[in-house]
């Protein structure tokens, strides 16, 4: 696979590149899967299926290319965040709420990293690691620090507040199926999103502030 990333994402800023793109993140929302075919891409998008191979390789390098270009723009958000003036639990909820949102958004996403990790080649999920995991990680690490410093935090490891955030996000639509069938509930709607963010940000700042932290608040109150 010698045209993923960076290659690939170069190529999607193309516009025949981009319309192909376009065309294969409409079908998977539509069909709430990423099982899509070249030929039903090229179709949606009105392009030959083979510009599919000189633009990205194959289809496992135009949804590397998919997940990269929505991924860019959450990475640019994150350090937008950070560099705001503003306190860490105020960044930490909006991060929050910008993650679930972001799944929300993009509801491929995660069914595209699930696969893309553990299904693809080991070049792509090098790839995912690099332009997503790894940001993530990152930008956790320094809010977690900025909190603990600013007295805000308990002291958190970054990696398990990675796995927890991650985790409960991507198993609320990951998993959306497999509780359906448990238990009746319906798809991920807006409601939904905002009933989960305030669950999530009690949850997590919850189990996060310090002692000090908590009694200011709850003084405040």
């Amino acid at each position: 696979m010698n045209t993923i990333v960076p290659n690939a994402f170069q190529a999607a800023k193309s516009t025949t590149a981009d319309k192909l793109l376009v065309a294969a993140s409409e079908l998977m929302i539509e069909r709430s899967s990423i099982d899509v075919s070249l030929s039903d891409i090229a179709q949606k998008s009105g392009i030959n299926a083979a510009l599919v191979k000189y633009h990205f390789g194959n289809k496992d390098g135009l949804l590397l290319a998919l997940l990269a270009r929505d991924a860019a723009t959450e990475v640019s958000h994150l350090e937008y965040l950070l560099a705001q003036q503003i306190t860490p639990t105020a960044k930490l909820k909006l991060h929050i709420a910008g993650i679930i949102r972001a799944y929300h958004q993009f509801p491929y996403m995660n069914r595209l990293i699930h696969y893309l990790l553990h299904e693809s080649s080991a070049e792509a999920a090098d790839e995912v690691s690099k332009f997503f995991v790894a940001p993530l990680l990152d930008f956790q690490r320094r809010l977690l620090a900025e909190g603990i410093k600013a007295r805000e935090f308990r002291a958190i490891d970054p990696v398990l507040f990675y796995t927890s955030l991650i985790g409960a996000c991507d198993h609320l639509f990951f998993g959306r199926q497999a509780m359906s069938r448990a238990s009746g509930v319906g798809p991920v709607t807006e409601d939904v999103c905002r009933q989960y963010i305030k669950h999530m940000e009690a949850l997590i700042c919850g189990g996060m502030l310090n002692s000090e932290r908590k009694e200011r608040i709850a003084s405040s109150q």
